[in-house]
């Protein structure tokens, strides 16, 4: 029976967002650049965001599983879109039980923007599906109400997926567990909390945070703790229950998420030890505090991140379909 833990990372970061790898991705291997498709897609911008807007109108999950994908991708092979491979023989990244949680919508939305921007005829298998997911990553955060930054461009697709090489954090970890995962990829405390404020849009499966409900984690706010045991009467029967990350405005990327810390309203384990932690403590009351800090952090470590595993024309290509390597 495969454990909880290597059933987890939920919507993240993601994160929320998004560690431990088989081969852990390094620094990037190219050199990025925004202005990168200039010359090669100079509207590609503009057919990604046009594609994002078009799937957030037509559901709200695009948006919290467009940024868990990208997070999951990032975390494993690096940022080379790998986590979109399927395989016949189930061997792929997504199969493996650990990236169960992703939703379908983050899938679509990248094939919809990659089918936009395919369509363009300048652009026509010129832009690797890897930069489309950054892209699509960026546009959905801002067009939740978060922030917009340059995006850093010219990456190439990655060409292997093995759900053997998934390997995510638990929900229960600890600061320490938190920091060694993320640390191995670069990333700074800072850098891990505001990756885990990604948990400010989205939801979670019951079966995620069970052990918290039942009895009752002494952390958990008790009006809090109610109000999910009465949404999560049988999670382990119901695998269609769930929670919001963020209780109080699940659709608005805002700070919310480090206000909830604050009042013993993290969903998982791995969410409120943030505050619970002192030596994390402080950075969850100035993000709580001060939700400019927070997304001046989060656009640092969403840059960090997205430079990780860069693959070139060397060990990647641009894939025709995001889904099958050419």
């Amino acid at each position: 029976m495969i454990r909880m833990e290597k059933r987890l990372q939920l919507f993240l970061l993601s994160f929320t967002l998004s560690l431990l790898v088989s081969s852990p991705p390094g620094a990037a291997a190219v050199q990025l650049d925004p202005n990168y498709y200039a010359n090669i897609c100079p509207n590609l911008e503009n057919l990604v965001r046009g594609a994002v807007v078009k799937m957030m109108s037509q559901t709200p999950v695009a948006a919290p599983a467009t940024l868990r994908l990208f997070f999951h991708d990032c975390f494993v092979m690096g940022c080379d879109a790998s986590i979109m491979i399927m395989s016949s023989d189930g061997s792929d990244e997504w199969h493996n039980p650990a990236d169960f949680s992703l939703k379908a919508e983050g899938f679509e939305t990248v094939l919809a923007a990659k089918a936009a921007v395919d369509g363009d005829l300048q652009c026509t298998n010129k832009v690797s599906c890897a930069d489309i997911l950054a892209l699509a990553t960026r546009d959905v955060v801002s067009l939740s109400g978060g922030p917009t930054w340059p995006v850093e461009l010219g990456r190439y697709d990655g060409k292997v997926s093995l759900g053997s090489d998934v390997v995510l954090p638990s929900p229960d970890f600890n600061l320490d567990q938190l920091n060694g995962m993320f640390g191995s990829f670069g990333l700074t405390q800072t850098d891990m909390i505001a990756l885990s404020g990604g948990h400010t849009i989205g939801a979670s499966s019951c079966m995620f945070f069970y052990n918290r409900l039942y009895p009752g984690d002494p952390t958990v706010s008790p009006g809090f703790l109610l109000q999910l045991q009465q949404s999560c009467p049988n999670p382990l029967l119901d695998p269609n229950a769930f929670a919001f990350l963020d209780a109080a405005t699940p659709l608005q990327f805002d700070n919310a998420y480090f206000r909830n810390l604050q009042q013993g309203m993290g969903l998982l384990n791995s969410d409120q030890v943030l505050f619970n932690d002192p030596r994390s403590q402080g950075t969850v009351n100035l993000f709580a505090s001060n939700q400019s800090a927070f997304f001046s952090a989060f656009v640092d470590a969403m840059t960090r991140l997205g430079r990780l595993g860069t693959k070139t024309a060397v060990d990647g290509e641009i894939r025709r379909d995001c889904r099958f390597v050419n």
